[in-house]
């Protein structure tokens, strides 16, 4: 309904029948920081689908994801990596920032050992779900699998989720075909989704294991984790930007009152220097604006790193000049664009924020291109054919985010 569901969920346990989920995978793919952020959004974000389909279905159809009844379970956290005493430390750490508890007995004892007690553990103190961080080695060998293979005979998880790297694309498929046959996975996490990989990794996993890819790691943050939509993945692969997570990230961000008001003034071309400022915060809040942009139909196969660089420079001196301007001329553009005392506001301005008159004649000219191209969007939901990129990028920074939900 509404938005689309995602490919799977994760499997629910209770008080006293915790549901067991083992993370698995190679070294470097990121596995304890997946762990950390599973927590967090099990704990947070996650939609409760029992309780949804409880609901009306009319009610349903058109909520947002974020918008939903969530089940914030309560998750215990267990380092069962024993060989790098860096990845129980990180889990520590991560715990702590997100108000997880974690569950540890240190190096020296056997990880199937740390595994079954955390689920005793978890029994006893009422928690529904462990998370267990098991280890990871450079290349697969059998004594990895050996351990995982005891783990699973010891706690029988519901779940095994192979956590890997989106960037080694084709490699995944290889990568998923080992684990699959060796101890049977029932899904995967990738990660690393903001790089430049888009995802091809994605399709190998399905493609080889049959299992689904249940998550996706989004950027650095300890929030940046996704349930995986796999019609959002195949536009994302292939370039043409994924807005309905663009939507569902900014729907966190913002109320439905104020992104039907700010959707109103980009279709009449109202909107103004106080909603570019809104705006450019509310990317501030989403993450990086490279991170932005890829979700962007258009952009998101056209952005490289340095050129986000410059833009999010471009962006620190509209701001500047925007800090510079007079309540009058942020609430009426026109008196910057049209009115005879144009220049001399220009000019003042530039001064005062530390820029040139160029810069201020560059950046209203992009404004007025902005609205009328977020107008034009709004009404038809095309591009505009004649602005770059960049310039895009730099005048609008939040332009299509929340204009999605009209």
């Amino acid at each position: 309904p509404g938005m689309g569901t995602p490919a799977s969920t994760l499997a629910v346990g209770k008080v006293g029948e915790p549901a067991v989920v083992l993370l698995a995978g190679l070294q470097g793919a990121g596995k304890t920081t997946a762990a950390g952020k599973l927590a967090l959004f099990l704990k947070e974000r996650e939609v409760d689908y029992d309780a949804v389909a409880a609901m009306d279905p009319e009610e349903t159809s058109n909520m947002l994801t974020s918008r939903m009844p969530t089940r914030k379970r309560k998750v215990l956290l267990t380092a069962a990596d024993v060989y790098r005493p860096a990845a129980i430390k990180q889990l520590q750490v991560l715990g702590e920032s997100i108000d997880v508890e974690v569950f540890s007995m240190g190096t020296e004892v056997d990880p199937v050992d740390i595994a079954k007690a955390a689920v005793e553990k978890a029994k006893a103190e009422g928690f529904d779900t462990v998370l267990v961080d098991t280890a990871g080695r450079q290349v697969i060998d059998s004594d990895l699998m050996d351990e995982l293979r005891r783990i699973q005979q010891t706690v029988q998880p519901q779940e095994t989720l192979l956590v890997i790297d989106s960037m080694t694309g084709q490699e995944a498929a290889r990568l998923t075909a080992a684990f699959d046959s060796a101890v049977g996975i029932t899904g995967a996490i990738l990660t690393k989704l903001d790089g430049d990989s888009r995802g091809g990794a994605a399709v190998s996993v399905r493609g080889v294991s049959g299992k689904p890819i249940k998550f996706v790691g989004t950027g650095e943050k300890t929030p940046d984790l996704e349930p995986f939509y796999p019609d959002r993945m195949a536009s994302r692969i292939l370039g043409m930007g994924d807005v309905v997570s663009l939507v569902e990230k900014a729907a966190a961000e913002v109320s439905d009152a104020d992104a039907m008001a700010m959707t109103k003034k980009m279709m009449d071309a109202t909107f103004d220097f106080e909603d570019f400022m809104k705006q450019s915060e509310l990317v501030s809040k989403m993450g990086s604006l490279a991170g932005v942009a890829k979700m962007i139909p258009g952009l998101g196969g056209q952005i490289d790193t340095s050129r986000m660089n410059q833009v999010e420079r471009r962006l620190q001196k509209n701001k500047a000049m925007i800090n510079s301007m007079t309540k009058k001329e942020r609430k009426n553009p026109e008196l910057l664009i049209k009115d005879r005392s144009a220049r001399s506001r220009l000019t003042r301005i530039a001064k005062g924020s530390g820029t040139s008159y160029e810069d201020g004649v560059q950046f209203i000219s992009e404004f007025q291109k902005m609205r009328t191209m977020m107008s034009r969007m709004q009404k038809q939901m095309g591009g505009n054919p004649n602005m770059s990129e960049e310039d895009a990028m730099a005048a609008m920074p939040a332009g299509n985010r929340a204009l999605r939900r009209a």
